[in-house]
């Protein structure tokens, strides 16, 4: 899937609008309204943008207002939100939610920004991180909070995840599917060769794991480590953490280029000089067979893997190295309000966000993903107490969310996850050249801030 730099000029651009947009002063998020659009500024109405085609509509839910979600979920998380829809539409007799999975996220931007040009969209959508504020400035999403009432309003969430998605004193993004990144291991294995388990872990004392790892065979072959992926960019702001760096600071790329080199020569000796890691093509089915003893993943990866492994999951912190243990970054999506035509599905797509807001709900798609309880009243269903007593690792997730924070705003575009991605898959898997892959990496972030500089310099960033 090809990655786009959208910029709000060039997505504007793209849509056929004018670009320009009110000045903003922040820190780190959005301060008021773009602006920019065919009507009112800080309206939810947008009159040229109707409702993309649904597919057919089962006839117990005829004759309701219809409204759209595409989702950025395939498989079991497809399969568990698809659940909670049906819970909605069988709760009430006015409004049928439709769900359609459009593959993952990058797919999902794809999709959208067509869609936008098109002027046929859904009426909610779900992007990941910060990854919402390219639409916000292309005046494609609504505000929320003429929605909020004494029930569902931001205070019933976790407060880590609820600034990110504010735009001033307007919220764009209430949290759904939110995670960290965590590291899971064969714990099985682990307790066989006598290393450690249920602890704290750094990248240096993996790797002197290697060896006592490679002396057990699995298909015929020496078990790995660990597994690099081709995605692996968020994943990579927890790295240099570890390692004590920065993949930006305002305008600044790599401003530490030591520690850069450092990260990238280790991962490139552990592959290549070790032997004991590799770039797998997927890792986690490596890991379920056994070719590998740990990778990391999602908090969203745990129900997946749990019910996947014929051995004992351990589920930890991300590892750390100076730091340690490490900040890691937030994770996960949250649902956005699509500017449209109508307000009549605006408010149904509002009842829907408020249904899966729900301690029920929230603590049901816990339960079924693996994401943390967004909402806090969650932990404590019935239901949610029971896993956590029966299973600890489903709780490692939230004890580590006080290390959690917002990546660099290099990393909110997925140009720049794309960049960072490939630049720890040539490592891993092309045994690159460091320092070339460190100068392809800073070109790349620096045409991107640029490229978004306008944009970025309105929210703060300097």
């Amino acid at each position: 899937m090809s990655s786009l730099i959208l910029s709000r000029r060039r997505l504007l651009t793209m849509m056929g609008m004018g670009a320009g947009a009110a000045a903003l002063a922040a820190c780190t998020v959005p301060t008021s309204d773009a602006g920019s659009g065919n009507d009112v500024a800080g309206s939810n109405i947008r009159s040229d943008m109707r409702q993309a085609a649904l597919a057919e509509i089962p006839s117990q839910y005829q004759g309701r207002t219809n409204i759209l979600f595409w989702a950025p979920w395939t498989g079991g998380l497809f399969e568990g939100v698809s659940k909670l829809f049906t819970q909605f539409n069988d709760s009430q007799s006015d409004i049928y939610a439709a769900i359609e999975s459009v593959g993952g996220y990058d797919d999902l931007n794809t999709a959208f920004t067509a869609a936008l040009q098109a002027k046929a969209v859904p009426d909610m959508v779900c992007f990941p991180e910060m990854q919402w504020i390219q639409f916000y400035f292309a005046n494609a999403l609504a505000p929320l909070d003429q929605h909020f009432d004494d029930e569902w309003n931001l205070d019933i969430y976790l407060q880590s995840y609820v600034g990110e998605g504010k735009a001033g004193d307007e919220t764009y993004v209430v949290p759904f599917a939110r995670s960290n990144p965590l590291f899971y291991y064969n714990k099985t294995l682990f307790k066989d060769l006598g290393l450690p388990v249920d602890t704290q872990y750094t990248w240096s004392q993996l790797r002197e794991f290697g060896p006592e790892i490679a002396s057990v065979q699995s298909s015929g072959q020496a078990v790995k480590t660990f597994a690099y992926g081709s995605g692996d960019a968020w994943f990579a702001n927890s790295w240099l953490w570890a390692f004590d760096g920065v993949w930006s600071e305002g305008f600044d790329v790599m401003p530490d280029e030591a520690k850069v080199k450092e990260l990238m020569t280790f991962a490139k000796e552990w592959v290549h000089t070790d032997g004991n890691a590799y770039l797998a093509q997927a890792g986690h089915t490596d890991f379920q067979t056994g070719l590998v003893a740990a990778v990391h993943g999602s908090t969203a990866s745990m129900r997946g893997l749990t019910e996947a492994v014929d051995f004992e999951l351990g589920a930890a912190f991300m590892p750390g190295e100076v730091n340690q243990p490490p900040t890691v970054p937030t994770g996960g999506s949250g649902f956005s309000l699509v500017r449209t035509e109508s307000q009549e599905r605006q408010d149904a797509t509002a009842a829907l966000l408020k249904f899966l807001a729900s301690p029920e709900m929230s603590g049901q798609w816990h339960i079924d993903s693996g994401y943390v309880p967004i909402v806090q009243a969650a932990v404590e269903e019935p239901a949610v107490v029971e896993l956590h007593a029966s299973n600890s690792n489903f709780t490692v997730a939230i004890e580590q969310l006080p290390n959690a924070k917002t990546v660099a705003p290099v990393n909110w575009f997925q140009s720049g996850t794309a960049a960072l991605s490939q630049a720890f898959a040539s490592i891993a898997g092309d045994n690159a050249d460091v320092q070339t892959t460190i100068d392809t990496l800073r070109a790349s972030y620096e045409e991107l801030l640029e490229d978004n500089r306008e944009d970025l310099e309105a929210l703060g960033v300097s």
